[in-house]
């Protein structure tokens, strides 16, 4: 909860807030896919209409196209939020020197990278919920989830 901003709403203008989600980037197609369902579902339950996706590394949008995107839809800011449950190297260096070089190719746009994920409370029931859903499909209680259908591998392994 943010001293500041107790109802965490929005503090300022969010029409003109451009949002990047940045993951890691991956050289799987279907882990950079899944980046985009993560944006889409934060699209469908946020107040930020300025949303793209992009990846750190090793697969396109970069920080760099989505910081550009978001200008070109309007946004007189851009915040990076990093898809990482941690903070770490490119947290603290990574990504704020990738968004530090797009930002030189639009003066006048200030920007952020806040904090990955990390102990947000929700975590927890973000953990809870995945442990309890495997352990339904493990049983024969529950389809496989999102990450791992058709891999065989939400299932107990014998001892």
């Amino acid at each position: 909860m943010n001293k500041a901003n107790p109802h965490n709403g929005p503090t300022t203008d969010t029409q003109h807030t451009g949002v990047v989600i940045v993951d890691h980037g991956s050289t799987r197609a279907q882990s950079n896919d899944m980046l985009l369902e993560v944006v889409e579902l934060f699209r469908q339950h946020s107040h930020y209409t300025i949303i793209e996706p992009a990846h750190m590394e090793l697969a396109e949008p970069s920080i760099a196209t989505a910081f550009g995107r978001c200008v070109e839809r309007g946004a007189k800011r851009v915040v990076i939020s990093p898809y990482f449950l941690l903070p770490g190297k490119h947290w603290d260096k990574d990504i704020p020197a990738l968004a530090a070089d797009a930002a030189k190719r639009h003066p006048g746009v200030p920007h952020m990278v806040v904090a990955p994920l990390g102990l947000h409370p929700l975590m927890a029931q973000v953990v809870q919920s995945r442990i309890d859903h495997c352990l339904a499909h493990a049983a024969g209680q529950a389809a496989e989830c999102d990450v791992c259908e058709g891999t065989g591998r939400c299932r107990m392994v014998p001892a």
